[in-house]
């Protein structure tokens, strides 16, 4: 089903409008309370050394924070910190030390100097200020996790999920009620040092508990100046699935795969349509290759799936055969050289 790649400079394009996007959301960082996140959070536990663990690790640590990245693996973790040294000189040499993340104008050394790694579970946790999750989008991998977390973490300590499909609610349902008090999603998108977006759902914000409602406001305030402290833009969204953009953009790629499926158009007179009829960056077909097919399908089958979702059995969500075939043959999108179209093709 692959086609040729794009050759045009979307990716670049989208990259600049959030750059515009970021100078006119700079008025609303300093409408903020006075909150210095660093006299809260100084220690951060990353749990996760993949893409998006390694990156979250990567732009905090950029800000100043020390990190602990933990991953069950040392051979994980190696890769992990090679892909930030990569992506810290990618960043260096293209902007001249002035990073298009965000990340303040540590050197790409200060930063590495931030992190440390470790396969120990529990020890990362013991003195973090904050535990951010980015491991398998499973709930029961999650669940366990936090709860075996939640036996050895200070009790100040804020758990945060990253998870992109998954109720907050579900995750820490096996935490303690004080824990589950200060449990958030921070969902942070693909790539991390250059997306600027991060989600932010508090359930005790929204909880009907007057003190409990007041807590999680408190801990909602203090995590919007963290996440701008680290070049981010944050955004704040109720416990609901796929938070804001995932629960918009999942639908409109479904539609867009089934408009192909059914043969009513080609993905590239889809993704055409789109860039020049609705002045989107890009194309679904060249989205979901960017962020992952892989990615994509995982949340479209859980929110099928699953009654917590309220989207248990609709059509849009169906998982498609092709789309398991294309997966089954490891075709999931520019990080393999090929998913809708063939980034092979290129080099």
């Amino acid at each position: 089903m692959a086609s040729s790649a794009p050759t045009d400079t979307s990716t670049a394009t989208a990259l600049r409008r959030q750059k515009q996007l970021l100078g006119h959301l700079q008025g609303e960082a300093k409408t903020l309370q006075p909150v210095s996140p660093k006299t809260h959070i100084t220690r951060i536990a990353v749990y996760g050394a993949g893409i998006m663990g390694s990156g979250i690790a990567q732009v905090a640590a950029a800000a100043g924070y020390t990190v602990v990245l933990w991953d069950m693996k040392q051979s994980d973790l190696d890769q992990g910190i090679q892909g930030i040294r990569r992506s810290l000189d990618r960043l260096e040499k293209k902007e001249k030390k002035k990073a298009l993340s965000g990340s303040n104008s540590s050197s790409a050394d200060a930063t590495m100097d931030r992190i440390t790694t470790t396969t120990d579970k529990l020890g990362a946790a013991r003195s973090a200020d904050l535990v951010i999750e980015a491991i398998v989008e499973d709930l029961s991998t999650k669940q366990s996790l936090f709860a075996a977390l939640d036996t050895v973490a200070p009790a100040h300590c804020i758990f945060a999920t990253n998870t992109s499909s998954l109720l907050v609610r579900d995750v820490s349902a096996h935490v303690s009620a004080s824990r589950r008090q200060r449990t958030v999603a921070l969902h942070f998108f693909n790539p991390v040092p250059l997306m600027r977006l991060v989600e932010i759902a508090c359930p005790a914000a929204d909880s009907s508990d007057g003190q409990k409602q007041e807590e999680g406001a408190g801990l909602v305030t203090l995590l919007r100046a963290w996440v701008y402290d680290i070049g981010k833009v944050p955004v704040v969204c109720k416990d609901t699935p796929g938070f804001i953009v995932n629960r918009l953009l999942v639908p409109f790629n479904s539609e867009a795969r089934m408009l192909v499926e059914r043969g009513d158009a080609s993905l590239e007179d889809v993704d055409t349509a789109m860039k020049l009829g609705a002045g989107h960056p890009m194309g679904p077909f060249e989205l979901m290759d960017l962020t992952g097919i892989d990615v994509g399908h995982h949340i479209a089958r859980a929110w099928y799936e699953s009654e917590g979702s309220g989207l248990m059995g609709d059509p849009r969500f169906k998982p498609s055969p092709i789309v398991e075939r294309m997966l089954a043959d490891g075709h999931l999108g520019r990080k393999t050289g090929r998913g809708y179209y063939n980034y092979d093709q290129k080099k």
